[in-house]
């Protein structure tokens, strides 16, 4: 159902609010650059700082800016079953094609409680849903056998795996139905699951770079094997240094070099450290980005 480079866009802020002309521009650059969807209020989109106003609001512009040119599939994940799905009705009445949920954090849920928790969002809310699974954020990691479970679920459509664990990957592949899509979620891996039976991925790198993390996936896709490995190569670096601080401080940081946002977080994400940051730039010039 849903494939190719999907970018986790950043939320752009000025002076403390959403800067919504920020936000539009990038969406517009986004598109303009070849990706297959877009992701408001995902992880790099700071969702777990922002009010219940602001993760609406910024949903309803992405909406409202994209106008069906490519799929929107929105953040409504929480560690509360109750908020994950006024979250998600939100996005469905806001014409949201899809919803991303991530696995709940701190109370750290066993795997039947995960079971129970995206079971209970999927009954509430008739809309296609995607797991999101990011252990090293969450301090839960939802096992294969949890997700193949949950992939009988009709509305339940895909998962965004971020644990790295390519073994796992390819047990979802091999033992969920066939429409039932996996998705990377860590760009440093976007190639490595493509090749076990991934079919696309939900990219920060694509932020900074979208021409270029479309075309690898692109080139896969096509059976062009040989350019999307030296693609996948050539974006390491870049990938890389996404990471180099908490995300999205890089990403953020990056397109605030490159003239796209302000640099401006919500507490407690801050500024880069002033070591990191040099290497970011030296990164970015050497992209060509700045």
């Amino acid at each position: 159902m849903f494939s190719g480079a999907i970018v986790a866009i950043v939320t752009p802020f000025k002076d403390g609010d959403i800067d919504e002309k920020a936000y539009r521009d990038l969406i517009n650059f986004q598109i303009s650059r070849g990706v297959s969807g877009i992701v408001p209020c995902g992880t790099t989109g700071e969702s777990a700082t922002l009010s219940h106003k602001e993760h609406k609001r910024v949903i309803d512009i992405a909406v409202e800016e994209v106008g069906k040119r490519v799929p929107i599939i929105a953040g409504t994940g929480s560690n509360s079953t109750n908020e994950a799905i006024r979250l998600t009705r939100h996005a469905k009445d806001a014409g949201a094609d899809a919803a991303l949920l991530i696995t709940p954090y701190y109370n750290k849920p066993t795997q039947k409680g995960l079971f129970e928790h995206y079971s209970a969002v999927a009954s509430a809310c008739d809309f296609p849903q995607i797991l999101y699974n990011v252990p090293g954020r969450t301090g839960v990691n939802m096992s294969e056998d949890t997700v193949v479970r949950l992939s009988a679920i009709d509305n339940i459509v895909g998962i965004k795996e971020a644990s790295g664990d390519l073994v796992k990957c390819s047990y979802i592949v091999r033992d969920t139905r066939d429409d039932f899509c996996l998705l990377s979620g860590e760009d440093a891996l976007n190639l490595p699951i493509l090749s076990v039976g991934g079919k696309g991925a939900i990219s920060v790198t694509a932020n900074v770079l979208p021409d270029k993390v479309s075309g690898m996936i692109n080139a896969w896709t096509a059976g062009d094997t040989l350019k999307a490995k030296n693609m996948h190569y050539e974006l390491l670096e870049l990938n890389k240094a996404m990471f180099m601080e908490t995300n999205p401080i890089p990403v953020k940081t990056a397109l605030a070099m490159m003239g796209m946002i302000e640099e401006e977080f919500k507490l407690p994400l801050c500024t880069m450290a002033d070591t990191n940051r040099v290497q970011l730039k030296t990164v970015l010039e050497g992209y060509g980005c700045i």
